[in-house]
C-alpha cells in the first residue's frame, strides 16, 4: 500500500527502528479504522493548541485497551 510506504518513510526519517515500524504497520493493517480515529483526534487536539506529543499521548491513553487487544 502507498499509505504504508509513506508511514514507513516518515518513521524512518524520525529514527524509529525497522522492527518497530514493521510492528506498527502490522497493527495498522489489523484495524485501520482505529488508527484513522486516533490520527483525527490527535490533529484536532494539535489544532486546539496542544503539542503533537501531548496530543498523541492523551489520545493513545484513551484507546489503550483497543491497542492492547491488537498487540
Amino acid at each position: 500500500m502507498f499509505q504504508n510506504f509513506l508511514v514507513t518513510k516518515m518513521l524512518k526519517a524520525q529514527g524509529v527502528p525497522e522492527a518497530q515500524i514493521d510492528m506498527l504497520i502490522a497493527l495498522m493493517e489489523k484495524n485501520p479504522q482505529l488508527f484513522q480515529t486516533i490520527a483525527t483526534e490527535v490533529q484536532e487536539k494539535v489544532k486546539g493548541g496542544m503539542s503533537q506529543m501531548d496530543a498523541g499521548m492523551e489520545v493513545m491513553k484513551k484507546y489503550e485497551s483497543e491497542l492492547k487487544k491488537l498487540v
